[in-house]
């Protein structure tokens, strides 16, 4: 993979340039370092971190109370335990109380891959969905992310920033520029269009040039910003196509498709969709990242015989 980068990797970076430059950031581990991929930080700010342990309820408590006390505040743990453990605390120490924290979820979707569903993150979007006063991010690629992150530290409030766990390449050039609520237009279509966040946005990009062989014309769409989103403009975008399909690495409830899913009938469409994702009532399975693709649907080879299916009105 060419400009190939671990998101950890560029959060990192983003907050050593941001201390830098004056920023009173600090992050806290819940006994997560090697997660986060921190040391860089550590070397050059030893006095700046804290690690609470194996404690993520402490985690979210101690960044508020940082928060609360002038600091920019950012947690920096693995998806699962941060949504899953903190849940409380994320809802009522950090959304309820506007504290400016950032919470970034690590290793999300089924990234740990064998480790299963104990350590798989694929509900975090709903939550945090379902909690009020906290803005949701989803980058795709390391460009994207840096500036995802540099919004964040900027902005005052809560803010959940899903990454996941693998090296990623860039999808957009040095002229990209992200924006708070922007639908990100990736490939223009007629025949169907493919929607996607983080790093299922690779898939539908590749599923797009594989149905272009095949005659078929795909759009494709990313949603890095989940809230805010321009839901008005992705309702106007969808609106030229007769078919969609959602693609996540997340369970189908709550994500990326039930945000398009919300869009469409709000805005009385009655374009058929068809939502890929972990589908309902299921865990993701114990495997690889590419046999867990496979086996829900959700990788490439998957999604262009899904839109093939689907665009032959079966």
């Amino acid at each position: 993979m060419s400009n190939a980068k671990h998101l950890a990797t560029v959060m990192v970076e983003a907050f050593i340039d941001a201390v830098n430059r004056g920023v009173d950031l600090v992050p806290v581990v819940a006994d997560s370092t090697s997660t986060a991929k921190i040391s860089p930080f550590i070397k050059a700010f030893p006095d700046r971190l804290v690690n609470v342990g194996i404690a993520e309820q402490t985690l979210v408590g101690t960044a508020a109370g940082l928060a609360i006390g002038g600091k920019v505040a950012v947690t920096c743990n693995a998806a699962p335990f941060l949504i899953s453990r903190a849940n409380e605390q994320v809802k009522v120490d950090v959304c309820y109380n506007n504290t400016n924290v950032k919470l970034f979820g690590l290793n999300a979707g089924a990234s740990y891959g064998p480790l299963a569903s104990t350590h798989h993150s694929i509900d975090d979007i709903a939550v945090m969905r379902g909690f009020g006063n906290i803005e949701i991010y989803a980058p795709s690629c390391p460009l994207e992310c840096r500036q995802i992150i540099d919004y964040a530290l900027a902005h005052v409030g809560p803010v959940y920033i899903r990454l996941d766990g693998k090296d990623l390449p860039q999808l957009h050039d040095e002229n990209y520029q992200f924006r708070p609520g922007q639908i990100d237009v990736l490939r223009e279509g007629n025949d169907i269009v493919l929607v996607a966040m983080g790093s299922t946005v690779h898939e539908v990009v590749s599923a797009a040039e594989q149905l272009h062989e095949q005659g078929i014309s795909a759009g494709v769409i990313a949603i890095p910003s989940i809230r805010p989103c321009d839901t008005q403009r992705l309702q106007e975008l969808l609106k030229h196509y007769p078919a969609v399909i959602t693609v996540e690495e997340h369970n189908v409830n709550g994500g990326v498709g039930s945000l398009v899913a919300e869009v469409l009938a709000e805005g009385g469409c009655g374009i058929p969709l068809l939502r890929l994702g972990i589908p309902d009532g299921q865990y993701a399975i114990a495997g690889d990242r590419a046999s867990t693709r496979a086996h829900h649907g959700i990788d490439a080879a998957s999604v262009v015989k899904s839109a093939v299916r689907m665009c032959a009105g079966a």
